[in-house]
């Protein structure tokens, strides 16, 4: 097994969990500068479009990164294991501290094109893809995240196939991919995920994932079932300071000032790449809690781009600070 980083991580650690145009490289870098976690993963790339010539061409914006963000995995998504192969040779050349298999994705088109967390209803493409991506990694560890199972909890049969296929680190969403994120997260499961990982002498880092949004509840969670990690999603949207345990409160003007800050950034890194439209799923997280925060993300809203909502927060923080 190739542990890589993951073999010095010590617990607790915990993750940026890898979410389609949120964890893009203008995010992940205000999340390394303002609190870093102790792993950041990429917003998910298909390996079948990076191993066609156009559609690499396309796509590579999905792999920028910066060296503040290390360790950083690339997270990938695709059909074909020979893709997979050339796509963790990519990612090796490129620098990465990994590469993880996305084995839980349960949007109906990816579903649909047999992957994510389609996987779970085929464990022999599944061992095939971890094969092939080992094979490509040379050195680099591979990861993989996936659910408790597809229409219902299928833990028995199928987490060991990934668990014995040596990779160094596996993120459990601890839900099926039926239930989307539509109930509570089943945290009472990961304690007999731990015990199989146990039964089956793996080495493999644990990480545990769903509706986690504080560090303080990551910690017990860890404690109380005795996994590795925690990776968190929706809790880090709007908060880059999330993991600097240090900081209790962030003022709004520093908030907003933030806010700038990311979009500037978005802006200057996918200008005629990327839609602007993407970062206002993120203004609804930074505004808010606040008195006339609803006022100011209806502004917000209507900005086309980054010098507009400067001169929107720098009114409104005008008006807020009197």
């Amino acid at each position: 097994m190739k542990k890589g980083f993951w073999g010095k991580l010590d617990k607790p650690f915990f993750a940026v969990a890898p979410m389609y145009d949120v964890t893009d490289a203008a995010f992940r870098r205000m999340i390394a500068k303002y609190s870093k976690p102790d792993v950041i993963f990429t917003e998910f790339v298909s390996v079948d479009g990076l191993a066609h010539p156009v559609g690499r061409e396309k796509l590579m914006n999905h792999l920028w990164f910066d060296k503040s963000e290390s360790p950083v995995v690339a997270q990938v998504f695709g059909i074909k294991p020979k893709n997979f192969e050339s796509v963790a040779k990519l990612c090796n050349e490129l620098g990465f501290d990994g590469i993880d298999i996305n084995m839980g994705c349960p949007e109906k088109n990816i579903v649909k094109q047999g992957t994510g967390s389609a996987l779970i209803q085929n464990p022999e493409l599944a061992k095939d893809i971890i094969s092939a991506t080992l094979a490509g990694a040379d050195n680099m560890p591979v990861s993989v995240k996936t659910r408790i199972g597809f229409n219902k909890e299928e833990i028995d049969t199928w987490l060991p196939n990934i668990l014995e296929s040596n990779v160094a680190a596996l993120t459990v969403h601890l839900r099926t991919r039926k239930e989307m994120s539509k109930v509570p997260a089943h945290w009472d499961m990961m304690e007999r995920i731990v015990q199989m990982k146990n039964s089956l002498s793996s080495d493999t880092k644990l990480l545990g994932n769903g509706d986690v949004v504080t560090i303080a509840d990551g910690i017990k969670k860890m404690e109380d079932t005795g996994c590795d990690g925690v990776m968190i999603g929706r809790g880090v949207f709007g908060n880059p300071w999330l993991f600097a345990e240090e900081i209790q409160d962030v003022s709004v003007e520093e908030r907003l000032r933030v806010l700038v800050e990311h979009t500037q950034l978005f802006e200057s890194l996918f200008t005629d790449v990327k839609n602007f439209a993407i970062m206002k799923k993120h203004y609804k997280a930074y505004a808010n809690g606040f008195e006339d925060a609803s006022a100011l993300r209806i502004q917000l809203m209507d900005a086309k781009d980054a010098s507009e909502v400067t001169d929107i927060v720098d009114n409104f923080l005008k008006i807020y600070s009197t």
